[in-house]
């Protein structure tokens, strides 16, 4: 049964697409809902993430260092299916538990982000599982309102992620921590895999479509371009042993900048035409 305490954060997290205050405000969270191992029931739990490579991302079976694994993880390995909400999309996953050298590299970042998961599991006197979460489709989850409403929280889950980055290079000492920098590497990735699939599929289509459109669409592989670069400098400062966070820092608010432009001016000249486009496209 969901406690009050986690009621609460779930409707404020539905409610705020996502954003929550208190202790969790600026941080990483999702909601994951599974079936219970004896009822069948549906539970759903609001639990830290860390992203991985990919669309894969790695929750901690910490139970806040309580001595027992906690529901959601003993529901985990009776049934691996799983519900994820990020607050801008909901996806259907499956889970698989890490185990030797794997789970305790991503626990290594898990703990140097946060000492506080060193802390839970010493009071737990358990190793604390580590469960990776990947969806069981590629590709964005669907959103109700076709091609437009998808463009636009596709851009809205870049801006969020840019903002949880921005956040954690702030809170950062002056090295750049193993965890900052897979979550820099995925963003780079999504990004990269994002802007691809709109000039070879998407601006394709819309060219054939509205060729009014042309000129504008040539403008925004431009800019995807000028993005690239941005990427790519971003990527320099991350495989530099010598780079410190003062230096990440000033990649990421050079690409925040150009990239929340480019999203804006995209939406702009791309989102009435999107509207009259089928669903499936």
């Amino acid at each position: 049964m969901t406690n009050e305490f986690n009621r609460r954060i779930i409707e404020e997290f539905r409610a705020k697409d996502g954003r929550v205050g208190g202790p969790f405000e600026g941080g990483r969270l999702v909601l994951l809902t599974t079936t219970g191992a004896r009822t069948g029931a549906r539970h759903t739990t609001p639990l830290a993430y860390f992203p991985d490579a990919g669309q894969r991302i790695h929750v901690i079976a910490s139970a806040g260092g309580a001595p027992r694994h906690p529901a959601w993880y003993r529901n985990l390995l009776a049934d691996p299916r799983a519900t994820v909400e990020t607050g801008l999309f909901t996806y259907e996953a499956r889970a698989a538990v890490l185990d030797g050298a794997e789970r305790d590299a991503v626990f290594a970042r898990a703990v140097e982000a946060d000492p506080g998961w060193a802390e839970y599991e010493a009071a737990a006197s358990r190793t604390l599982p580590v469960v990776a979460l990947d969806p069981a489709v590629e590709g964005p989850p669907q959103v109700a309102g076709g091609p437009a409403a998808q463009l636009v929280r596709v851009h809205d889950a870049f801006r969020r992620e840019l903002e949880l980055i921005r956040t954690e290079v702030a809170r950062s000492g002056a090295t750049i921590g193993a965890q900052l920098r897979v979550n820099c590497l995925a963003l780079c990735e999504g990004l990269g895999n994002h802007h691809a699939g709109e000039d070879q599929m998407l601006f394709p289509v819309l060219a054939e479509r509205y060729p009014g459109l042309g000129e504008a669409l040539e403008v925004l592989r431009d800019e995807h371009r000028v993005i690239e670069r941005l990427l790519e400098d971003l990527r320099a400062v991350l495989a530099a042993p010598s780079s410190g966070s003062a230096a990440l820092a000033g990649e990421v608010e050079r690409l925040t900048a150009d990239l929340e432009a480019h999203l804006d001016h995209e939406e702009e000249r791309l989102v009435q035409a999107l509207a009259q486009l089928t669903p499936d496209l």
